[in-house]
């Protein structure tokens, strides 16, 4: 598993927003998604029937870009891992418990287990900018 600086690990925890990357095939789709950074891994909903979530059942393989892009002044943690599904059980009531009290959009569009998963991504490897 791939470690995390401190100053990483608080860039990421700040931040909310980042950039997926999958792929079935030979062409790439990226999509915008609302994250939770924890122990390592990245955290993020989807629903079944999304591009992201096709291209992840038949190619675990997902590319991550947190970024804040100013002049001079980008910063950037980009990470390649594998994804695996929290579908329902312990970990998805834990998941949602706390994307439910942090985003918005959640207590604004809820959902069940079996309504959609949450993605957990295992970063592989890892590169930054700009952080410090």
């Amino acid at each position: 598993m791939v470690k995390f600086t401190p100053k990483e690990i608080k860039f990421l925890k700040k931040n909310e927003g980042c950039r997926v990357a999958t792929s079935s095939g030979r062409m790439p789709h990226i999509a915008p998604v609302t994250y939770y950074f924890e122990d390592g891994s990245f955290y993020f909903a989807t629903d079944y029937d999304t591009k992201k979530y096709s291209n992840l059942k038949k190619n675990r393989n997902i590319a991550i870009s947190v970024d804040i892009y100013s002049p001079g002044k980008h910063k950037a943690v980009v990470v390649q891992g594998t994804a695996s599904f929290i579908e329902k059980g312990s970990e998805f009531e834990r998941l949602y418990r706390i994307f439910y009290k942090n985003y918005a959009w959640v207590r604004a569009m809820p959902w069940k287990e079996g309504e959609a998963p949450f993605v957990r991504v295992v970063p592989q490897k890892k590169a930054s900018w700009g952080i410090g």
